[in-house]
This record gives C-alpha cells, structure tokens and sequence, in this order.
C-alpha cells in the first residue's frame, strides 16, 4: 500500500478513471465533489501523489481518508486509481519489521511483495471452513493445561493497563519459534518504548524470524491505525490461503483501534451510540476478526488473538463485552491475581475456552481436570487459613501443594514449554510418590527430558526418571 506516487497521477487520469475535485478539508478528512463511480474502500490519489480511500458516498459528494503527511489544498484533484484498498503481501515479510504501508523499518532494505491482497476482505464463508482439533502451542502451562486455544480459534485477551496483556502476547510469539506457525504482530498507535520493548523480546529469545511486526505508532494519523489490524490480516490471509502457511495474528490492541475509529466517525458526522462508539463497532470488528479460521481446502488455520482493554478490571464495559461476543474463549488478566505474583495473571473464574479443550489429548483432560481440583483445594485451604486457626493435616497439605503448583504455573517472558514438557511436569508435581519437589529443578529439565520421548513406553520412562531425578535432596 503505497501512499506515494505522484508520477502515476496524469496516468490515471489519462487512462480514464473517475476525477473529482477536493471542496472541503478537516484535517485527514477530505470531501470530493466527482469520482463517481466509485466503490467504497476504493483507492484514490490526489495530485500531488499521497493516496486516500474511500469511506462514504454521498449523492453529491465523496468522503476520502487522506493516508498521507502533505498538506492538501481546496481545489486539488483526485482520480480513482482502484476499485479496493490493497496490501503488499508476500512470504519475505517474515522476519521483518514493517509500516501499515508496507514500507521496511527495519533498516535491512526493501521487501519483495509476491502479491497485493485486500486490505478490507471478507471472512472465507462457512462451507469453506472446517472443525477446528489442533492444539496451539502457547509454552504457557497455565494456558495450555486449564485455557487451551486451537489452531483458527479467535481468542480475547482482555486486562487492566499493566496487568501484562503485551508480555502473555509476546510470550505465546517467542514460543512459535518452535512450531511451523508464523506470527503477525501487529501494534496499533504504540510508543517508541513499546515497540522497542517487544522489538528487543523477540530478538533476545530467537523469535523474530518467525514473526512479522506491522507498526503504528502514537504519532501517526489516525487513519493508519485504524487500518492498522486490517493489513495485519491482510498479511496471515496471504500466508494461509495461498501459502498454505499456518499464520496467528496478534492485534495488540482493539481498543486503541476502536476509539481512533470512533474518532473518525464523529468527525465525519456519524452519530454516536452507545459510549460515543459509532453503531457500526460491533461489524469492524467482527469483519476483522471473522476472517480467521481454518480451510477444508488446504487444512490451513488462521488464528486471531486480540488484545482488549479491560479499565479497571471491567470487563462488562461496552467494548470488551462486544468482542467476547465475537471470539470463541477470553484469557482474562486480574490485577489481584498480579499482586498475588502468578505470572501470567489469569483469573481462573473468569477466564473460558469454547473450543479449545478439542485440542487436548487424554492425558491433559485427565491433567486438567486434577489441576481445577487442585486450585480448589487451595482456595478453600486459604479460606482456613484466614481463620488463624492451627490446620489439620489436610489442610497444610492442600497448602502445600496449591504453593507448589503457583510456582510451577509462573512463567517469565521467554520462559517457554512444548506440551509433551508440560505433561511431564504437571503429573510429576501432582503425583503423591513427589511430595517434595524441586521445582526449579523440574521446570530446568523438563524440555530436555520431553525431547527423548516419541511413544507412550518412552513417556513413562522418562517421567519415573525425571520424577527421580527432582525428588532428590541434592536437585538443582
């Protein structure tokens, strides 16, 4: 999407594409008397080479979002140059670090595009679509055991500002290094700081060549980050339908997204509803996020992990309800629960998977749910022990294990497990032969010794041997 070109303007035009004449200005809003006929969400250059699209059609008049920095004049020109707005796409995006433009920012030199895909297209339709049982490896455990997500499932993380929503995000990035998915991530009207931050995450933990970054940031139009997530999409609809690439979009985040585009509205003039978000809130966010899935014809998925902010913790505030409705399971973030120092702090009461759990072998239904008891234990041993009371036997026990059991769910950025890893360590810690664990040391080995594990006679082995290995006085 290249909003420069002034030498293909008299190109246009001569090639008869519809001119319409600029009659009004209100900073990225342009009013055009002409171009008719005209799409919406065609894209249009005006003559000094910066590009717009199309976002209304009145009878006499043509609104256009102006994508550009120059500053245009009353009278200027405009010609139609397509009927849709595009993005370049292409498997060399990955591993770089991009504009909403397309353009590299990255300082490694140009991206080759292998095609132009549309930026606002519509989701495949449901005979084009299959069941969803792949499980998506976040290498969070708390996630994967109690919160599953499968490949094509559209997933909300909603949380109060700093209550790690970015960190969980950038964590299930980093463990794709692993996997045969590659990642989209995309920021929408970020700070230099955040963008240097997960810039530098990814790096450091090996991930960014799996990963493409599509960056906004705070000091750019508003129009670019609005169309900030619809390019993103563009990208992982490319890589998935066409390069039969399983793709995950990461939007961090829609509420930044919703309210620059509820500032366009009302400055178009759309009338507000409800919390001054135009009517139509729930659709462009639905449209973005629809478009995720998996396909009958290759087998292919695209996920969609949208990120949410809940203030104050609310999450039945009129903009996190409207995309829990949209998505198939929330991950929700508790500031209590961070406090607490659980790391990522989910709450366990709040948070649901609609789908994820098709994902989930044997082994992990049984292991999640000892893990659903075993927290429930450990809620109501807390609740004695707020008493002050002496605890019986059980009660210190359940104690015991439910601290244990926090500890091996903490998780560091960066710090990442394979499922067959996970399994190891959560039947080990919930074993009564392991009352004494080192969790440190089991969390040390628990990759290395999934790796020698390829069938069932293996996997016993390996957790006898492991389990002997961490309950030993001297495990480091």
């Amino acid at each position: 999407m290249d909003i420069k070109g002034g030498s293909h303007f008299q190109r246009f035009v001569a090639a008869g594409n519809p001119v319409g004449e600029i009659i009004a200005i209100n900073s990225f809003l342009v009013e055009v008397r002409g171009l008719q006929p005209v799409n919406i969400h065609a894209l249009v250059v005006f003559e000094d080479g910066s590009r717009g699209f199309v976002q209304r059609i009145f009878e006499d008049k043509v609104l256009v979002l102006h994508m550009g920095t120059s500053l245009l004049r009353v009278g200027m020109v405009a010609v139609v140059q397509q009927p849709e707005l595009s993005a370049k796409v292409g498997k060399d995006f990955i591993g770089r670090v991009i504009s909403v433009t397309g353009e590299p920012l990255d300082g490694k030199g140009a991206v080759a595009a292998d095609a132009n895909w549309p930026v606002f297209n519509t989701s495949p339709p449901i005979y084009a679509r299959e069941h969803l049982d792949t499980q998506l490896e976040t290498g969070v455990t708390l996630i994967d055991t109690l919160f599953p997500i499968v490949r094509g499932q559209r997933m909300a993380l909603l949380g109060d500002s700093k209550s790690g929503k970015s960190t969980l995000a950038t964590q299930i990035a980093i463990n794709q290094r692993t996997t045969d998915q590659v990642v989209i991530y995309v920021l929408v009207a970020k700070r230099r700081s955040d963008i240097d931050n997960l810039l530098s995450r990814l790096a450091d933990n090996q991930a960014m060549e799996k990963t493409i970054v599509v960056v906004s940031t705070i000091l750019e139009s508003l129009v670019i980050s609005y169309l900030a997530p619809y390019v993103g999409c563009a990208l992982g609809e490319y890589l998935w339908q066409v390069a039969n690439q399983d793709s995950i979009v990461i939007y961090d985040d829609l509420t930044t997204h919703a309210q620059a585009y509820r500032e366009i509205a009302l400055l178009s003039g759309v009338s507000p509803g409800r919390d001054s978000y135009p009517g139509d809130i729930f659709h462009t966010h639905s449209s973005l996020l629809e478009r995720a899935g998996k396909l009958s014809k290759n087998h292919k998925c695209l996920t969609a992990i949208p990120l949410v902010l809940a203030d104050a913790g609310d999450i039945t505030a009129y903009l996190p309800t409207n995309i829990m409705s949209i998505t198939d399971g929330q991950w929700i973030l508790d500031m209590d629960v961070f406090h607490e120092g659980l790391r990522p702090a989910l709450s366990v009461g709040l948070s649901v998977t609609r789908v994820g759990s098709r994902g989930h072998n044997e082994r992990q239904k049984s292991q999640t749910t000892q893990a659903l008891k075993l927290l429930a234990d450990y809620a109501r041993a807390q609740e004695f022990a707020h008493f002050g009371s002496e605890a019986e036997g059980t009660i210190q026990k359940d104690m015991s294990r439910g601290r244990r059991f926090y500890e091996l769910l903490t998780q560091v950025p960066g710090e990442t497990y394979n499922l067959m890893a996970q399994q190891l360590m959560l039947d080990i810690l919930m074993d009564p032969q392991s009352p004494n664990v080192n969790i440190t040391a089991l969390k040390r080995s628990a990759n290395e010794a999934a790796a020698q594990v390829k069938t069932e006679a293996d996997y016993e082995r390996v957790r006898v041997e492991l389990r002997e290995r961490v309950n030993s006085p001297g495990a480091v």
